[in-house]
């Protein structure tokens, strides 16, 4: 197949895409007065992107339909993302209806006119007053303006843990890749450090963010891939970062992101910018963020709380947030990842509570995706979780047994027992990103108990079930890290029945986490992706898991062409 056909098809595919979403959008009822109407005049911009010379906004557009009871022209409008009327306060150009036009206005990069985070629709008069005729669509390439067009630093494995962050030496001795931070939106709100952002100054708690900056840089100054998880928790001195309407409850831990008000907008951006440009790396003394993600587990509002709701609505309003928060990361910079997170229930909603506060994977990244089809395509990706089922036995390999584990797209729980599930899934075109690749998936917490419900103390077990989880997502090439959840079992964790740290945890001191002993996974997880590692370190593991090499378990499996 030549390149040229190769084009060809993917703008094939990418018609196909945009009307498949249009037809999903409206079986969702997530369509207003539309593009798609059966009659009239319909719109469609079918780009909005930021010119070569990085001043201008160039939207390309088209038109058709009967122009009946119009002035015969189409009109192209600017809202905030937080808006919705139009009218010629906010008029950028037109073109004749049933033509195609491309309107170019400035930027305004950096200024509090700043276009950069805008949503642009088509509209007509109709004798009275404008409506629209379009869905609305955002620039899709925040990235041409970043100022650190750094290229991303792929780590030489996938291998990643979450680390106390007083037993730094451990994880070197571990020689960790891939690690995470939490940062919680409220809480770096204060005083100390002063940002300016589109005329408005910020700021910011400079002993809260010396504390991250202590730790991120101790782990990128290592040259590890640090992946930060923002959240946004309750503060009651910072309302405005809240969804509208949304009331404290204690079946939350956080709460949804606000870009649907004005004030919750330019907070949201300027406070996702204050991160995208302190962790850039241009200062040692900060460290560097090279990945990040947007809330945590969202198929359930436990995490991501806004009300009960269906899942377009929930959906919708994650996404207004979350193309905030990735156009603020992109426009710094350029080649830094924006994720969002879901659990492992796929096919069935979270924990299998169907009450409008729990939602399925497969239907979130279906909406998500069909939005932004639509709206614009961002260069998002997966970062997900899949923990063994349940979470108190730590063998995977049986989980089909649940009935909840199968091999197709309409699995109630994807996780490692079925893996290759979520990347096919994702390989499928209607879900590539927009360079036509598998978007980045990364596995950022999971892990397996050394006590089992059923067994007992079972360390061995738990470092085969690492081992072999660990082989599955080296020889999966559309997983580009897999972070263990705990370096140290937590005392609340372990009076659950769970213990997931490579160490033991001194339970005489019950609000702490103190390691005492290591366990089995220990050795395994230091040695696995050794550069002269072999097979021996986890040549144990295969008589537990009842097989004689792994490549009856692992197809295609292959080791530094090492004996299988």
């Amino acid at each position: 197949m030549t390149r040229e056909d190769r084009q060809q098809g993917r703008r094939r595919g990418l018609m196909g895409m945009l009307l498949g979403a249009a037809l999903f959008l409206t079986a969702f009822g997530l369509f207003g007065r539309t593009a798609w109407a059966a009659e009239g005049l319909t719109g469609f911009i079918s780009s909005c992107t930021i010119t070569a010379d990085k001043s201008n906004v160039a939207i390309s557009f088209s038109s058709s339909g009967d122009a009946a009871g119009t002035d015969g022209q189409v009109y192209v409008f600017e809202l905030k993302p937080y808006e919705s009327g139009v009218g010629t306060e906010n008029m950028v150009g037109q073109a004749a209806a049933g033509a195609s036009g491309q309107v170019t206005v400035p930027l305004n990069l950096g200024t509090s006119q700043d276009r950069l985070y805008n949503k642009f629709v088509l509209g007509v008069f109709n004798g009275t007053s404008f409506e629209t005729i379009s869905e609305p669509r955002y620039i899709t390439n925040p990235e041409a303006v970043a100022r650190n067009t750094a290229p991303f630093k792929d780590p030489l494995t996938k291998k990643g843990l979450n680390i106390e962050i007083d037993m730094l030496s451990d994880a070197f001795d571990l020689g960790v890749k891939h690690v995470t931070t939490n940062i919680a939106f409220s809480q770096i709100m204060g005083s100390g450090i002063e940002f300016e952002y589109d005329g408005k100054t910020y700021h910011f708690n400079k002993a809260v963010m010396d504390a991250y900056d202590a730790t991120i840089s101790a782990l990128s100054n290592k040259g590890m891939t640090v992946t930060a998880i923002i959240l946004n928790d309750w503060n009651p001195n910072t309302p405005d970062l809240i969804y509208p309407g949304t009331e404290k409850t204690s079946f939350a831990y956080y709460y949804m992101f606000n870009a649907a008000t004005e004030a919750g907008f330019e907070q949201t951006r300027a406070i996702a910018a204050f991160l995208a440009d302190h962790y850039s790396g241009k200062n040692p003394d900060y460290g560097k963020v090279s990945n990040w993600i947007i809330g945590n587990e969202i198929n359930c509002q436990e995490w991501n709380y806004m009300g009960a709701t269906d899942v377009g609505t929930y959906v919708r309003a994650y996404q207004q947030a979350f193309r905030t928060i990735y156009t603020a990361i992109k426009s710094t910079n350029a080649n830094d990842r924006v994720y969002f997170s879901l659990a492992y229930w796929w096919g069935m909603p979270y924990e299998g509570k169907d009450d409008s506060l729990h939602y399925k994977g497969r239907e979130i990244v279906d909406v998500f995706n069909s939005i932004a089809n639509v709206e614009g395509q961002m260069d998002w990706g997966l970062a997900y979780h899949p923990y063994p089922h349940p979470l108190s036995e730590p063998e995977f390999w049986d989980d089909a047994a649940t009935g909840l584990i199968t091999t197709d797209f309409n699995s109630p729980v994807i996780n490692f027992a079925n893996l290759n599930m979520l990347t096919d899934y994702m390989a499928q075109e209607a879900f590539r990103a927009p360079s036509g690749e598998v978007r980045h998936i990364i596995l950022t917490e999971q892990g397996f108990t050394a006590y089992s419900a059923t067994k007992g103390y079972v360390p061995e077990l738990q470092a085969a079930a690492y081992a072999y989880s660990y082989y599955l997502v080296d020889s999966n090439p559309y997983i580009d890290a897999y972070t263990v959840s705990r370096q140290v079992d937590a005392p609340s964790e372990v009076n659950a029945g769970l213990r997931f740290g490579l160490w033991e945890c001194d339970m005489n001191q019950p609000n702490l986490i103190v390691a005492t002993k290591r366990r089995k996974i220990w050795q395994v997880f230091r040695d696995i992706d050794k550069k002269n590692a072999t097979l021996e370190a986890t040549e144990f593991a295969k008589e537990i898991i009842g097989i004689e090499k792994w490549s009856d378990v692992i197809p295609n499996f292959k080791w530094r062409n090492l004996e299988q």
